[in-house]
């Protein structure tokens, strides 16, 4: 017995297609970070809400919760998936001064990568694993070099704040490149500087003749000459401290 064939039939020209909706991605505490990472880099911290990462996810917010306890969290949470980005060596105590200047380095690198993803440092003391092992590298470090644990306890605090403080007082001056319309950071810290340079060649010289008299020595140098040389006054001084 012959079966009929079934052909399928054409859509009529006027009805649109439809193409389906991509599949969603299951929700995970992964998945919610990096939305939340990628908010902060594209909008700022200000801008990354539960809200609104629920908004890029397209669920609503009460859905997080059962991932992420609160906002706090997630900012937690985020900065420690930034500070994943941060390559470590072997510990060598024989170079312990050249391996924190390089870790210096690579975290302000990072951080500066990142929208002003220091600012969540600022506010706490990050706990999450990978905060840990960062502050092992740097805490062993210092104890297997010779120096007393207590001592380089606070040698590795000051390191660190030096480091986060420089990093978000960069993010703050491009959130107000931003702000003003513009888009090239070297045109930006030169309209910067020249204003400041302005001002303080206005000022009554009787008054403040060492800062009249010196305003391009004031100015000098760029955010990098700047951090290095803060930095290595604090190496030295860590290197002063030990035995």
């Amino acid at each position: 017995m012959d079966r009929e064939r079934t052909e399928s039939v054409p859509a009529p020209p006027w009805r649109k297609s439809r193409t389906p909706a991509p599949a969603k991605r299951q929700l995970s505490q992964d998945l919610i970070v990096e939305t939340g990472l990628r908010i902060l880099d594209a909008e700022g911290l200000d801008a990354l809400s539960m809200r609104r990462v629920a908004q890029e996810l397209d669920t609503g917010p009460a859905s997080l919760y059962a991932h992420v306890a609160n906002k706090d969290e997630l900012l937690e949470l985020v900065y420690d998936r930034v500070l994943g980005e941060i390559r470590l060596p072997e510990r060598d105590p024989a170079r312990w001064k050249e391996q924190l200047r390089a870790y210096a380095m690579e975290v302000h690198g990072v951080l500066a990568s990142h929208a002003d993803v220091a600012r969540v440092a600022l506010a706490n003391i990050p706990t999450g694993e990978n905060s840990v092992r960062i502050g092992e590298f740097v805490f062993g470090l210092l104890i297997e070099a010779g120096m007393a644990p207590r001592q380089a306890s606070l040698a590795m605090d000051r390191l660190s704040l030096y480091v986060v403080g420089d990093a978000y007082e960069g993010t703050v001056h491009y959130a107000r490149m931003r702000s003003a319309g513009l888009t090239d950071p070297g045109e930006y810290f030169e309209q910067f500087a020249g204003q400041i340079a302005a001002y303080y060649r206005e000022l009554p010289v009787e008054r403040f003749p060492t800062v009249s008299k010196f305003v391009d020595e004031l100015i000098a140098g760029d955010g990098e000459d700047r951090f290095c040389y803060g930095l290595e006054l604090l190496l030295d001084g860590i290197e002063a401290r030990m035995p």
